[in-house]
């Protein structure tokens, strides 16, 4: 099984499932099979969205849970709503399902107004954090239970349940009743209860909060193939940044009430737009500095903390003596005993605080002169005997001018 411990695996991972979707949606509406394409409604102006959220804001007396929020939600998207516990993302979601109506605004669903339309009576099914099985029925009387209150013939809900249950993978446990299955799989039957009906959209609230690390990696697997199979719009609540970075098109990353941006996986990392998002997603180092010079396409920081002046990759233009601060993510900053030929760019200097040993990666705290802590992890290609680099050692680190992203705020 992949490894997907770290934002820069799950960002490749990401990235294949994202081709390996585009690559079957560009074979089926071309007849080809040997053009790679891809596949990016959101940026095609002709596609028209799925779901459209409007200037929706929703108040709790005077609490603002959402806060004037517009989005586009295209169909066959895996999109995820990520940020803290109290963001406002689950009542985001809960306005989708229509359990709560927005204080202003206008949810749009294929166009058609959802407001005053009520849950059931929306094409949208949520699947819950709590799973919410009935005790009392097995298997496949609680998958069916939508079915049959929807008064679908006997012959049809056999049909249906039986190809979810296949689908979900549950066939051997399909006469046992909730308490007799473990948690992954009453997620699975929570899953299947919420297919069975064939939404146009799921909504999922925390999914697999409940489940383990290693079976939540599993099964995240296991829903990105049941979304390309089934072809439904999926909608995630989460805070688990490596469970939003793995299963999905597109991330809005969600903060007191707002959306603060809104790409795909590998952008959000690589492309942060603001500090926040850039700590929000996976580990960085952030190092305050300066504009002093513009050399071609790049930016030249003078940063006091950094004891050195940063190059930066391909950035706007911006003005002399601005402030701004560097992102740089670990795994792009190499580390060493010996100094680069040139220390005056791109290059830190200090010693060796902690050592964290992952397995697969070390993870190095290195104190700059300055007093600033910046991490850079270094993969294990083979077998640690002895540390080339141990514990108050006087180190360099360095990186290339692309893996610094210039934030303004």
């Amino acid at each position: 099984m992949s490894d997907a411990g770290s934002p820069g695996s799950a960002v490749k991972t990401s990235a294949k499932t994202s081709a390996k979707t585009s690559a079957k949606t560009a074979a089926k509406s071309t007849g080809a099979t040997h053009t790679r394409q891809r596949w990016e409604p959101w940026n095609d102006p002709n596609q028209r969205p799925h779901v459209e959220i409007s200037r929706v804001t929703k108040r709790f007396g005077d609490f603002v849970a959402v806060d004037d929020i517009s989005l586009n939600i295209y169909q066959r998207e895996f999109f995820s709503l990520l940020g803290p516990s109290g963001c406002g993302k689950t009542t985001l979601l809960r306005m989708l399902a229509g359990f709560e109506m927005p204080s202003q605004g206008q949810i749009l669903l294929e166009g058609e107004d959802m407001s005053g339309v009520p849950p059931y009576q929306r094409p949208v099914n949520m699947m819950f954090q709590s799973y919410a099985l009935f005790p009392h029925m097995n298997v496949e009387k609680n998958i069916a239970f939508g079915l049959r209150q929807d008064g679908v013939p006997k012959p049809e809900i056999e049909r249906r349940v039986a190809e979810v249950i296949e689908m979900v993978q549950l066939n051997a446990f399909a006469r046992r009743k909730p308490h007799q299955l473990s948690g992954g799989q009453r997620q699975r039957v929570a899953l299947a209860r919420s297919l069975v009906k064939k939404p146009k959209m799921l909504l999922l609230d925390e999914p697999l909060g409940a489940l383990d690390k290693n079976l939540r990696t599993q099964t995240q697997f296991e829903l990105m193939n049941i979304q390309e199979e089934t072809g439904i719009t999926f909608v995630i609540v989460t805070h688990d940044q490596e469970e939003a970075m793995t299963v999905s098109s597109r991330i809005a990353v969600m903060d007191h009430g707002k959306i603060v941006q809104v790409s795909t996986p590998a952008e959000l990392y690589e492309y942060p737009n603001s500090r926040y998002v850039a700590e929000f997603i996976g580990e960085v180092n952030t190092l305050e500095g300066r504009v002093a010079a513009r050399e071609g396409d790049h930016l030249l920081v003078q940063s006091q903390e950094a004891g050195c002046t940063i190059k930066t990759g391909p950035s706007a233009d911006e003005p002399a003596g601005r402030q701004v601060w560097i992102a740089l993510r670990p795994e792009k900053v190499q580390i060493a005993l010996e100094p680069p030929p040139d220390t005056t760019t791109n290059c830190l200097s200090g010693e060796v605080w902690d050592i964290g040993y992952l397995g697969n990666l070390s993870i190095y705290h290195v104190k700059l002169d300055s007093g600033k802590m910046v991490t850079a992890t270094q993969a294990n290609r083979t077998r640690l005997i002895e540390r080339p680099i141990t514990w108050e050692d006087r180190v360099y680190l360095t990186w290339p001018p692309d893996a610094a992203v210039v934030l303004l705020s």
